[in-house]
């Protein structure tokens, strides 16, 4: 991992995650290799929204079938699974840097792996609004519209940038702390989903 002080360069963060969404798309974007292993975490848990994003475009198509809904609905618990595991792991990673925070700093109660993670959503809007703007099909008033969504989103993601960068700062001179917040998901855990382990479940009304 790199020296605590470099550690987290949130706006390096959303290009990483720009360019891989682009060179996820398309294969002949640029796509600077991982910086160190924390780079390459921030790649990983970036891929896992990006492939969420897809099988949920596909969990929404009117013309598949039922049969093909069911696997795309248990591949998106798994990619949730993953998602979150890795945002837990960039947490602990942050910990490690950040592991003698004095008890008596304010807590943070979004965690910087949370962030990130949010950053890693708003690169894939940022992509998709784009592609909107110029889609041929479409018309001047789609454009629009989405050009104009595209400058909320922009300005969400370095609001965002700018948070992030900001509350590791103060996490590093010990005027602010996190802790990792364990998402203990139930739904793909078969002792704890009730289809899982067989309770019958209860009918709405």
């Amino acid at each position: 991992m790199r020296e605590a002080t470099t550690m987290i360069d949130a706006f390096h963060i959303a290009l990483l995650q720009d360019q891989a969404t682009a060179h996820w798309h398309d294969s002949s974007a640029a796509l600077q290799a991982p910086r160190d292993a924390f780079d390459k975490l921030i790649l990983e848990q970036h891929r896992a929204n990006f492939d969420l994003w897809h099988r949920e475009d596909a969990a929404r198509d009117p013309m598949a079938a039922d049969q093909a809904i069911a696997a795309v609905k248990r591949a998106i618990d798994k990619l949730n699974q993953r998602r979150n595991d890795l945002v837990e792991r960039i947490d602990l990673a942050l910990l490690e840097v950040a592991s003698q925070q004095p008890v008596e700093a304010p807590l943070h109660s979004e965690t910087p792996g949370l962030m990130i993670d949010r950053l890693s959503i708003l690169a894939l809007k940022v992509f998709h609004t784009e592609e909107e703007t110029r889609r041929e099909d479409a018309s001047v008033e789609h454009h629009q519209r989405n050009r104009e969504r595209l400058t909320l989103l922009t300005e969400q993601r370095n609001d965002l940038s700018a948070c992030l960068a900001e509350l590791w700062t103060e996490v590093l001179a010990g005027k602010r702390r996190f802790k990792l917040y364990r998402q203990l998901k139930m739904y793909n855990d078969p002792a704890l989903n009730p289809v899982l382990y067989g309770k019958p479940t209860v009918e709405s009304g």
